[in-house]
């Protein structure tokens, strides 16, 4: 089993920065995906941004050029730099992890992220 466990969430002004930590832990050898999703009220969640083994890439239109994914590999940690935040961007943040390629994902609770004046 992984276990997943984010941080960083809080309440910030529109324009402000917030950096989001996930840590993995328990039974792992390796990691080959890395991925912060988000969710808001009502809405499905989405994939923000994601990183693999291969460190490719991937981030979602609304979010590229303010969000910057980083990994930290021999700690299984994965950050969420998140600069010049929307109110749009308020929801829950999770960090999904993969150990495999086909592999099953494991996801943390969540951390809130509240951009509102």
């Amino acid at each position: 089993q992984v276990q997943v466990v984010e941080s960083g969430g809080g309440l910030v002004q529109p324009g402000g920065s917030l950096r989001l930590s996930c840590v993995a832990s328990g039974s792992i050898s390796s990691i080959y995906l890395m991925a912060w999703y988000r969710q808001a009220p009502g809405k499905q969640r989405e994939l923000v941004a994601r990183t693999t083994t291969f460190r490719a890439e991937f981030y979602a239109p609304s979010v590229r050029g303010r969000f910057t994914i980083s990994r930290d590999a021999a700690n299984n940690a994965l950050y969420l730099q998140m600069n010049n935040l929307r109110p749009e961007d308020t929801a829950v943040y999770f960090c999904n992890v993969r150990r495999e390629e086909q592999g099953s994902d494991y996801r943390g609770q969540g951390t809130q992220v509240t951009v509102s004046l």
